[in-house]
């Protein structure tokens, strides 16, 4: 079934709360302050049950212009509008503004509604209409039915009811592609259950028993109860007036403007690139770093301009600019936003964001205003392709629907046909997939051989470049999981070979260069002339003529088994402690038990290496002490 979300719009007093009553029977005038006042000042809601059967959710936006940051809250992802204006009034300031935002938000469905037919005249109400019909020419409206109504006397209310069925009934079910996306418009505590928030669901299903993240930061908190049309159900769907009762959440974590969704499927930014409308009626140029006021779903967040192609804006004019936020905003490609002066508050433009994670750009480049062009007008292959290729990290499936905006099965087609060309890749490990263009495979392959290459000749005795820090260096941008998902997707296509703790190029092995090797010889024979007594290491490598990069060399034979570490400062040939550990075995296998002093004698060595060797044996389990003696430990006992 279809979810209908109907909206009001309007100037302050022109009797849009009453307009609902009559729709309805519900007074969306819920807080005392707006009963005394006669005003709306926070948004109402109700539901109205249409003669097809379909219900539509309502939502009573304030008029007045100082609430017209609520209004804005109200007024994202509704379907139908009801642009309401008093007959005795006619067209308002704010009924202008009104209409601004109903066009930026690209609202195309609605009915003008003259209300208070009853305080005027018909000659009067025919010069209203007239001028109302001159408003919305060249605007979403402009072929929107005009119908004139009283709400007290109920005159045109049935007719209002039937032309909204249908404009229903031509409304495609096209929301619920996507991950869930609840942009929270009210925040209030039940007693007995805890915080609940309400918000138009974008995208997606809710079910009890889910766990939604609050983005742009916040906590993960388990959805205990929804409510639709004023019912407990236990699924919400895209379209849909939910309340959302959250387990654990203190009402203090939670407030308009932040969003509801799905651990890990929004992507918190400061920057979002835009296809800005500047309206007309502006009174003045926009310039580059404009501050302004940005309502971005139910979010109003301070932000600049930065006009990629000129140094200002004329009213009227369309162009791409990218928005840098003061705070992260979570949104998704294909969201419309507002745009108010920061003073004096007035609307002024809107747009379309295309990125919603967007990098920073350097200014006047046409291939950018080209890239940004495919963005917002290119096919499903090519906004994927673009997408994936567009920053530097991994993209999860549910990445690619938020990002690009497009139906789960759009982008799973797309993304299909990509792979089928070899424009993008799938990378894999663990259970987990992720995806990178083709193009941008083939550059950070070549960026990582190069670099390793690198390495490899600056430190030819290494065992590999460190993983950690070869991330940090070149892909700062990736996490560990997806840094380790790229490496073992080019260790598959033979690019690399991957070690707990390092990757090095495919079938390199560290060994000494020319000038290096004659001097390793030279240390493995000092080593194992001193066999039992050996030297220490500065003095070796010396005599080996190794004055330079001694320690390199050193990791170098330890990694390879040639010396091992038998103490701190104390390394013996692997040769030599082979042969010492099979005499102490011998001895073991003989007398069952062996002195420090037996050592000494049978390896002709002194107190200096016989003790630190057997504490060696110790740990190795080949040896046991016991009191003075050492007995044969668990490595020997075991076999």
């Amino acid at each position: 079934m279809k979810h209908i979300i109907i909206g009001t719009a309007g100037h302050v007093d022109h009797g849009k709360t009453v307009l609902i009553k009559a729709l309805t029977g519900v007074d969306t005038d819920r807080l005392k302050e707006e009963k005394e006042r006669g005003i709306s000042i926070e948004l109402g809601f109700a539901y109205l049950k249409l003669a097809s059967g379909q219900t539509a959710g309502i939502i009573d936006v304030p008029g007045h212009e100082r609430f017209i940051k609520n209004m804005l809250a109200g007024v994202g992802g509704i379907d139908i509008v009801l642009l309401v204006i008093a007959a005795d009034e006619g067209v308002m300031p704010q009924t202008r503004e009104h209409l601004d935002i109903i066009q930026l938000l690209n609202v195309k469905r609605g009915v003008v509604v003259i209300t208070k037919k009853d305080l005027v005249d018909e000659e009067w109400l025919d010069m209203v209409t007239e001028d109302v019909r001159d408003f919305i020419k060249g605007t979403v409206l402009e072929k929107a039915p005009l119908i004139n109504v009283s709400a007290v006397s109920g005159e045109g209310i049935d007719e209002l009811k039937l032309v909204i069925d249908q404009l229903a009934a031509d409304i495609k079910e096209n929301k619920s592609a996507g991950p869930p996306r609840l942009p929270v418009d009210r925040v209030f505590t039940v007693t007995g259950f805890g915080t609940v928030a309400t918000g138009t669901l974008l995208s997606g299903q809710i079910k009890t028993g889910d766990n939604l993240q609050i983005y742009p930061a916040g906590g993960v908190y388990r959805v205990r109860n929804l409510q639709v049309h004023g019912h407990k159900v236990d699924t919400a769907e895209a379209g849909q007036r939910v309340a959302i009762n959250l387990s654990g959440l203190e009402t203090s974590e939670l407030n308009r403007g932040q969003v509801l969704a799905l651990s890990g499927s929004l992507h918190p930014a400061h920057r979002l690139d835009v296809k800005l409308q500047y309206l007309s009626s502006a009174p003045k140029p926009l310039k580059h770093r404009a501050r302004v006021r940005v309502y971005l779903g139910t979010a109003e967040v301070l932000g600049r301009v930065i006009l990629l192609d000129r140094e200002e804006l004329e009213p009227g004019a369309e162009t791409y600019i990218q928005l840098q936020m003061e705070e992260p905003v979570a949104t998704a490609r294909g969201d419309h936003l507002v745009i108010r002066s920061y003073s004096p508050m007035r609307t002024i433009g809107g747009g379309l964001v295309i990125d919603p994670t967007a990098v920073k750009h350097k200014r006047y480049r046409d291939e950018l205003i080209e890239a940004l062009a495919t963005a917002e007008k290119g096919t499903p292959t090519e906004l994927l392709e673009q997408y994936l290729a567009a920053g530097a990290r991994l993209y999860t499936p549910s990445d690619l629907i938020s990002g690009t905006g497009l139906a789960a099965e759009t982008a799973a087609s797309a993304l299909q046909d990509l792979l089928d060309q070899g424009r993008a890749v799938e990378l894999a490990h663990e259970g987990e997939k992720a995806y990178l263009s083709g193009r941008l495979i083939a550059e950070w392959t070549d960026k990582i051989k190069k670099a390793l290459t690198e390495y490899h000749q600056k430190f030819p005795l290494r065992e590999g470049y460190p993983k950690e820090e070869l991330r940090s260096r070149l892909f700062p941008t990736l996490n560990n999981k997806q840094f380790q998902m790229l490496l073992v997707c080019l260790e598959q296509n033979g690019h690399i070979d991957l070690h707990a703790n390092s990757v090095i190029a495919h079938g390199f092995i560290p060994q000494p260069g020319p000038a290096l090797s004659t001097g390793v010889k030279r240390l493995e024979e000092i080593y194992l002339a001193g066999m039992y007594q050996p030297p220490g290491w500065s003095d070796a490598a010396r005599q080996a003529g190794i004055t330079k990069d001694d320690q390199e060399v050193l990791n170098y034979l330890l990694a390879r088994g040639t010396l091992v570490k038998v103490a701190d400062g104390l390394f013996f040939h692997q040769r030599a402690l082979s042969e010492a550990t099979n005499l102490i075995k011998q001895h073991l296998a003989q007398r069952g038990e062996l002195l420090l002093g037996e050592v000494r004698d049978i390896l002709q060595t002194s107190r200096k290496y016989a003790l630190p060797l057997l504490e060696y044996l110790d740990k190795e389990k080949i040896t046991r002490r016991v009191g003075d003696k050492r007995v044969a430990g668990r490595a020997l006992s075991d076999r």
